[in-house]
Parts: structure tokens; C-alpha cells; sequence
């Protein structure tokens, strides 16, 4: 992690934020512009002069899947033209400063079903660790699973938490607090029958006996009724001071209640209506009544969050206002930020960092007012959750009247698709609230270690995604702006790469075993369109990958193309209708060799070994026709094998004996 370049924490910077374009950026537009004109050039010659007219049956699939590329690419290059870095002063930095008494308040959601009470308990201990006014800060236990083990860690750790130094010096404060106020109320009642009968006094003959006294206390009743506010009589005064006093009395007897800060909520599940998974636990918890925060940070429940997470991330809600003075409320709706896992293993061999994506790309989406939330490690602001949650359920009940059962289950996160965060993100911004992304670790969280959890979670991913683009196609829903719309479509778009994918590497395995060519020349005039496309190509991605490690990158590029089978499954599930359900990540390994989950990527792979070998069988015997050719398809074929071998090493991976 050393080597990738995170936010910078310094607050060397005028103002409480900063943003710029991200370093090489003008390096990457230079060479993108040069890509996209040698990769039209290309495509303009394989359309009107490669075309292998006697094997259409692989030309074209050929010459589409290089045309899809083509403009997956273009995408790709528009969503990284304005990658911003931003820079934020942490919330007791800013200048002019706000008042604790005025930070908001805070819930964090921890979501969580079936997992391990260990692995819950450690993420909700961090989040009560959060450097945060304790009487600001509630962390809720969103137990799906409404699992007694889970119920009995959270009652056990919310006792723990009272009994905390913090929590006990908070509870000293109030209680202090509360015991002025009911001295003072009690010094109150003991004057009230002196100024009642102070009042008759003044109002009695017997007054006029002593005329300066009388006008003294007289002149001293006018003062105190001048004072706001204003009042007919001391007596009527001091009924609104008793009110007064014993409102405040009640509000520290309720914050004393609510230095319970650690809950538990399990919803319940009603069968025959549609629970919508996390983003119905999390909708209940939002409509329950039982949470109140200004904002909501959800936690997956294996994510560990840092002490300094939410001064890092709430200034970005505040705006300075010169004309009042004042810091106003802006149209930020979330704020996400990076994420990683602290259990990778050497070598990441299910390739789960994502530098690619936690770095470029949602810095790029965040230059188009585009971020996507990503369903952990982020803030929300419960007014845009909210008011866009309620507007959307009120279009479904349109539809659907029957739904109105289901009100507390869809209001607020995204219940249209298995992956709930980025249709939440698209609906945020069609209603015309802004994001931010934040490029800084402030939570860790557990990878999964085996192939087949790895996969079960690509592919609610990808079907997911896909969902979304049936569903709510960017593309045509209104109040998105045209640089949002192609942002989501660009990640909807890439998950059809599998079809594309398949097509590249049999191209050279039906080349060695029937000497069938999908273009018709491998001569000069091939190589000259060709590699001056491919090289600059490769420069490109070097460009808007640069600061990420090369093995790292690698690995990224090794599991777009070994993934084909699940891209190809999760487009014909979701365009066939089958029924998804949301699968849990297992947060435990599932020991096990995987290979039954690789098979086409198995097939494939020995496919093209046995194809090199009959290649290279047929020239030892002097039966090959065009070496050059079969060298090219070699070539193209070993760079394939290299790409299928991180998924088939990673089916049989086992951990160290050591770990």
C-alpha cells in the first residue's frame, strides 16, 4: 500500500478544502486522444480491408468484440479525464471553527447476517472508538439474522461501553449539570411565594406607607419585566422560567438515557413479503424510529473503521458562507472512501486489491460529480437518503399499490437490484444531490480467502449491475446529466465484456486446429495498423495506472479476462429473468479445491497448449504452412494462457501453514 498515493493529510492549504487534477493527468489526456485516433484507424482498416470473407462465422464475431473494445475504451478514457485529488481539512481544523455543541450527530450502521459474533464485536468496539462526542455518536447492530449470540455480544459491549472512562466522565458532566438545574429549580419555587406576596404588597394601601421602598421594589419589577422575554408579572415570569428549568431537567434525564449508545436492532420478517436483504435491514433500521442521526455510516460487518473517520469525511457537508457568517448545508449526499482488506495473502491471488478502482476511476467519477457509493466505508446524509427513498417508493406504489406493505423495506438505500449501493448512488444524483470520493483509508475490512466465495461475490456484482441497466437504465432516467449517465453505463457496459473475451482467446485455437483465419492478412500491412494501436494502447493504461503497482495492475487485468464464464453467466441469468437472491460474502475460509468452478477456463487453457503443440509438431515434421502466422497466434495464445493461470492457480491455493 506504500506505493499508492492516498489523500495528502496536511493542512498546508489555504481554506478548509482543496482539489486538483490528479498528477500526469495532462500525460494521459495527450496519449488517450492518440489512442483513440490510432484504435479508429485501425478499426476503419479491419472493416474495409481485413475482413476474411470465406470464414465470416469468426470474422465477424472477431471484428465486433474488437469494436466493442473500441468503444469500451473510449469510456474508459472519458471517465478518466478529470481524476480530482481532493484535500480536506479534518473537522476540528477548520477555520473558522464549529462549535462541538453544533457537530452533528452520527449513526453508524453495522450490517451484518450470520456472520461471526468475533468478527462483529471488533468492527462495533472500533466504531465506538471513534474519536466523536459520545453523545453524538450512536452505533447500531443491524442484525438480519436476529442471531441471540449477536444480541448478546451488543447487550454485553453496550454495558462495557457505559462503564468506559469516556462514557463515565460524560456521565459525571450530565449528571452535574442535572443537579444545578434542579438546585436552581428549587431556589425558583422557595422565591415564588416571596414575589407573590411582594406583588400584593405593591398592589395593597399598605405600600403607600412607605413611598421609597415602594418605588424601589416597583422600579426593580419593571426591570426584570423588561427583560426578554417579556411578561405581564413576576409571578407569570417565573412560571416560564419553571417550564424553562424543567425542560432542560428533562432533556439531561434523556441524554443520560441516551449515553446507551450501542443498540440492537433485528427487524422482523413478516413471510410473503419481500425482505430486499441489505437494503431492506437497512431501510427498517431508517424507518423504525429507533435512529435519529443527521447522518448514517454503514459498516459492513467485517469493516474495521479508524478513530479520525468521521472528522475526515463530515466537513465535506459544510460550506463556509461569507455573507452570514455561518457554515450552510450543501448538496453532498455521500461521501465514500477507499477500501481495503487487512487479510490479503502474499501475492493477492483472488485479486482483491483494488487501487484500479479505489484510485483512478472513482477519482474520475468524482471529477463528474459521478461517485459511486459502494455499500461500506461511507457517510450518507439521512435527509437525501431519505427524501429520494420516499419519492422513489411513492413512483413504485404508483405501479403497485400491494407495496405499501413493503414501505419500511424500500424508502430509503436501493431495493431495485441485489446490488444496492450504485442504483442508491444513481438515484441520489438523478435527484440532483452531489457526492464526493474520499482517496484515504479509514477502514479495513476481511477479503474473502478462497475461490468460491471470491466468485459467489464477482457475481452478485456483475448481476447486480446488470439489474440496474434493465431496470433503471442510466441512459434514459431523467435528472442524471450526460457525463453521470455515461459513467454508469460504462460500468453496466464492461460486464458484457465476457462475450468479447470468449471470442479473443478461440480465435487462436481454432487458427492452430484448422488453420482458419479470422483476418484476412498478417502481413506489413497488418503489423503497421496493428502494434502502433497495441503499443500506444499499452502506454495509455501506463499512464492512468501509474503510482499503482505493475504486479497489482497485472493481477487486474489477469481476472477481467479469466472471469469470461461469470460475465457470460450473470448477463444470461439476469436477461433470462432467473431469480436472484442476495448472497452474503462468507467472512470465514471455505477450505476446498476449486477447480469444478474453473472448468471452462481448464478447457480452454489446455486447449491452447495442445494447439501450440500440434503447431509445433506440424513444423518439426515440415507440415506447417505460414510459420509467421502460427508464431502470431502463439504469441497471442501464451499471452491468454498467462491471463486464465491466476484464476486455475487460485482454485488450488491453500494458505501457508504458517498463517
Amino acid at each position: 500500500m506504500a506505493s499508492v498515493s492516498l489523500v495528502d493529510n496536511s493542512s498546508n492549504f489555504s481554506g478548509n478544502s482543496r482539489s486538483s487534477l490528479k498528477k500526469r493527468t495532462l500525460l494521459f489526456r495527450y496519449l488517450a486522444e492518440i489512442n483513440l485516433i490510432f484504435g479508429i484507424w485501425y478499426l476503419q482498416w479491419r472493416v474495409t480491408h481485413s475482413i476474411n470473407f470465406d470464414a465470416l462465422w469468426i470474422s465477424i464475431p472477431l471484428l465486433i468484440a474488437e469494436i466493442y473494445s473500441y468503444f469500451g475504451g473510449v469510456m474508459f478514457v472519458i471517465g478518466l479525464w478529470r481524476p480530482l485529488v481532493r484535500q480536506i481539512k479534518s473537522l476540528d481544523q477548520m477555520i473558522p471553527s464549529i462549535p462541538k455543541s453544533d457537530w452533528p450527530t452520527v449513526d453508524v450502521f453495522v450490517t451484518c447476517y450470520n456472520e461471526p459474533p468475533e468478527i462483529v464485536e471488533e468492527t462495533a468496539k472500533a466504531a465506538l472508538a471513534i474519536d466523536y462526542p459520545p453523545t453524538k455518536l450512536c452505533v447500531y447492530v443491524l442484525d438480519d439474522g436476529n442471531s441471540a449470540d449477536i444480541r448478546a455480544m451488543t447487550e454485553r459491549l453496550c454495558i462495557e461501553d457505559l462503564q468506559s472512562p469516556q462514557l463515565q466522565r460524560e456521565a459525571n458532566r450530565i449528571d452535574a449539570e442535572h443537579s444545578s438545574l434542579l438546585e436552581r429549580l428549587k431556589q425558583l419555587e422557595n422565591l415564588t411565594p416571596n414575589t407573590q406576596a411582594a406583588e400584593q404588597w405593591l398592589q395593597s394601601s399598605e405600600s403607600v406607607v412607605n413611598q421609597f421602598a415602594s418605588e424601589f421594589v416597583q422600579s426593580l419589577r419593571q426591570f426584570i419585566l423588561w427583560l426578554p422575554p417579556q411578561h405581564q408579572s413576576i409571578s407569570e415570569r417565573l412560571t416560564t422560567e419553571r417550564k424553562a428549568l424543567e425542560a432542560a431537567i428533562r432533556k439531561k434525564e434523556q441524554e443520560l438515557v441516551e449515553l446507551s449508545r450501542f443498540r440492537y436492532i433485528a427487524r422482523p420478517k413478516t413471510p410473503g413479503i419481500a425482505h430486499h436483504a441489505k437494503a431492506g435491514n437497512i431501510n427498517y433500521a431508517i424507518f423504525s424510529g429507533e435512529t435519529a442521526g443527521n447522518f448514517i455510516v454503514t459498516l459492513d460487518a467485517d469493516h474495521i473503521p479508524k478513530p479520525n473517520f468521521l472528522k475526515r469525511v463530515l466537513p465535506y457537508f459544510y460550506t463556509y458562507n461569507l455573507s452570514t457568517g455561518k457554515y450552510d448545508q450543501n448538496q453532498i449526499a455521500f461521501v465514500q472512501t477507499r477500501q481495503d482488506f487487512y487479510n490479503i495473502p502474499p501475492g493477492d491471488p483472488f485479486g482483491h486489491r483494488a487501487n484500479l478502482f479505489y484510485g483512478p476511476l472513482q477519482q474520475g467519477k468524482d471529477g463528474m460529480n459521478s461517485a459511486f457509493y459502494t455499500g461500506t466505508n461511507a457517510i450518507l446524509r439521512r435527509e437525501a437518503l431519505v427524501s429520494v427513498g420516499l419519492q422513489n417508493f411513492a413512483d413504485e406504489f404508483a405501479k403497485d399499490e400491494k407495496r405499501l406493505d413493503e414501505f419500511d423495506l424500500v424508502g430509503g438505500v436501493s431495493s431495485n437490484s441485489i446490488t444496492e449501493d450504485m442504483n442508491t448512488a444513481m438515484r441520489l444524483h438523478s435527484a440532483g444531490w452531489k457526492s464526493i470520493y474520499h482517496n484515504e483509508l479509514l477502514a479495513e475490512g476481511l477479503a474473502p480467502d478462497d475461490l468460491s466465495s471470491t466468485l459467489k461475490q464477482r457475481l452478485r456484482w456483475a448481476q447486480g449491475t446488470i439489474q440496474v441497466l434493465v431496470r433503471e437504465n442510466p441512459l434514459t432516467k431523467s435528472g442524471l446529466m450526460f457525463w453521470q449517465r455515461l459513467q454508469y453505463f460504462q460500468t453496466m457496459y464492461s460486464y458484457f465484456s465476457g462475450f468479447a473475451t470468449l471470442v479473443f482467446i478461440s480465435c487462436p485455437i481454432i487458427y492452430f486446429f484448422t488453420d482458419i483465419v479470422p483476418v484476412k492478412t498478417y502481413g506489413s500491412d497488418f503489423a503497421i495498423h496493428f502494434f502502433p494501436a497495441f503499443i500506444i494502447n499499452r502506454l495509455t493504461f501506463l499512464a492512468a495506472t501509474w503510482g499503482i503497482p505493475a504486479r497489482e495492475v497485472w493481477r487486474s487485468e489477469q481476472y477481467a479476462i479469466a472471469l469470461f464464464p461469470l460475465l457470460i453467466q450473470a448477463v444470461w441469468s439476469v436477461f433470462t429473468r432467473q431469480k436472484l437472491n442476495f448472497q452474503v460474502t462468507p467472512k470465514q475460509r471455505q477450505s476446498g479445491i476449486y477447480l469444478r468452478l474453473v472448468w471452462p477456463q481448464l478447457v480452454v487453457f489446455v486447449l491452447t497448449i495442445l494447439g501450440i503443440f500440434w503447431s509445433l509438431y506440424r513444423f518439426a515434421i515440415g507440415h506447417l504452412n505460414n510459420p509467421l502466422v502460427h508464431l502470431l497466434n502463439s504469441v497471442w495464445a501464451i499471452y491468454n494462457l498467462l491471463l486464465l493461470w491466476a484464476i486455475i492457480r487460485a482454485s488450488v491455493w491453500q494458505p501457508s501453514k504458517e498463517a
